[in-house]
């Protein structure tokens, strides 16, 4: 063998090598974006956590993270109430980079290529280089806004028009095939170009989006606050269907789809606050089935696993199981505070946040818990609001049946650190957020 084609087979030998490596997934790959995937079953490959060991590390920010944390790059990505998306390190919790906008980020980035999607309250669509956190660029909406109506909830005053309180989240973008889709409280959907973020489309909703997108087989399925679950061409935003969940024009208070939607085998699930979950043939939206919680919100969205729906209650905060086909109750997890969290499942295991601090993970075969994460702000708080069975004081939390008690009660609810963002699984370890401004490793 001469010297050259010694030289030759060494390089083909480390291009071959340098390909493999460039083959394999990244760490957090299936965490780049809102429940880790385009169809947002909130499944995950990594091994999870069976035994609970601590906090690897947690980073504080200046507010409350609602924002449900991306990790691609080596990094994790959450917004926060302080009006930053940050940046740290996935191994030591470092940050590498802030970016500031104009009000809260409350929408839970995605990660593609080297750019991060977020949107912000303050009406803007951002994106940003994943390594270094510059501005590439912006996109104007009409303007942010929470969902409101008359009378909310029954509150006073009754000729009021109120923002909804517990209208927590933001749409949170989702990328394929160059484009970036999410909804605006200006009652729109937008794709837009991922690489310059010029409008591609919009197609306009009856209310509030703070749903998040789903994509499968070249569709967008989302949900809007005026109670239709939309089916649109992704390529184009022409509606291939739209389906109407339930209606309460008098207090609004069963009406309108906060949860994202889950796509998985055909079928599009979701929760509605008109106290069902649903299930609709993707391809015509017609009606599969329909589970009723019998006056309870379903906020959350559903994980869809290994032929079965998980989903948790608002009240009592109980989580459930169906059947995925014919939604058939399987059986029953009871629980004593609200879940806005949506869960994540990962070998077996299920994590679940709370409106009490905790995070919990359940063994889906024994159907009991393993282990329970608290936060020190829950440690600190929860006793003051809630009864001798854990369940909130809501005489304490909202005493009158005026709009400002119900807003000053879901102010000390955050107080005890409440996980309103999702966990995202990633190897050994679990990446959430918290109302008490930290976002934790766990593992």
């Amino acid at each position: 063998m001469n010297n050259t084609f010694k030289s030759l087979s060494f390089y083909s030998f480390w291009v071959l090598a340098a390909l493999l490596v460039l083959s394999l997934p990244a760490a957090g790959e299936d965490a780049a974006m809102f429940r880790g995937n385009l169809g947002h079953t909130g499944v995950y490959t990594g091994g999870g956590v069976p035994k609970l060991n601590g906090v690897k590390w947690k980073f504080k920010t200046g507010g409350r993270i609602v924002s449900s944390p991306a990790v691609a790059n080596g990094m994790v990505y959450a917004g926060s109430t302080d009006k930053n998306l940050y940046a740290v390190d996935l191994e030591t919790g470092a940050q590498k980079w802030k970016f500031s906008t104009e009000s809260s980020v409350v929408s839970s980035p995605a990660v593609s290529g080297n750019l991060v999607y977020f949107g912000s309250y303050d009406g803007r669509f951002y994106a940003v280089d994943a390594g270094t956190g510059k501005l590439q660029w912006k996109f104007e909406t009409e303007g942010e806004r929470r969902y409101a109506g008359k009378h909310l909830h029954g509150l006073q005053p009754k000729s009021e028009t109120m923002p909804d309180p517990w209208d927590f989240f933001l749409s949170s973008p989702s990328v394929w095939n160059g484009v970036v889709y999410f909804g605006s409280g200006d009652g729109n959907i937008y794709a837009l170009d991922a690489a310059s973020g010029s409008l591609k489309w919009k197609f306009r909703t009856g209310d509030v989006v703070h749903s998040s997108p789903a994509i499968a087989d070249g569709t967008l399925f989302i949900g809007s606050w005026d109670g239709y679950m939309y089916a649109l061409n992704a390529a184009t935003g022409e509606k291939k269907w739209s389906f109407k969940t339930g209606d309460d024009p008098e207090y609004h208070n069963h009406v309108g789809i906060q949860s994202s939607p889950v796509v998985a085998d055909g079928t599009v699930y979701f929760g509605c606050r008109d106290s069902n979950v649903y299930a609709l043939d993707a391809a015509t939206g017609k009606q599969r089935w329909a589970y009723s919680t019998k006056g309870s919100w379903v906020n959350n969205s559903p994980v869809v696993y290994d032929g079965k729906v998980y989903f948790g209650w608002s009240l009592p905060g109980k989580w459930e199981v169906l059947d995925a086909k014919t939604g058939d109750r399987l059986f029953t997890v009871d629980g004593k505070v609200p879940m806005f969290s949506s869960m994540a499942v990962t070998k077996g295991l299920l994590y679940a946040g709370t409106f009490d601090g905790k995070l919990t993970a359940f063994d889906l075969a024994s159907r009991k818990p393993v282990w329970e994460f608290q936060t020190d702000a829950s440690k600190q708080n929860l006793g003051a609001i809630t009864n001798q069975d854990g369940t909130f004081n809501f005489g304490v939390l909202i005493p009158e049946g005026f709009y400002d008690d119900m807003v000053s009660g879901v102010g000390k609810i955050l107080t005890v650190g409440t996980f309103l963002s999702s966990p995202a699984v990633v190897n050994n370890t679990i990446y959430v957020g918290s109302t008490d401004g930290y976002l934790y490793a766990i593992n």
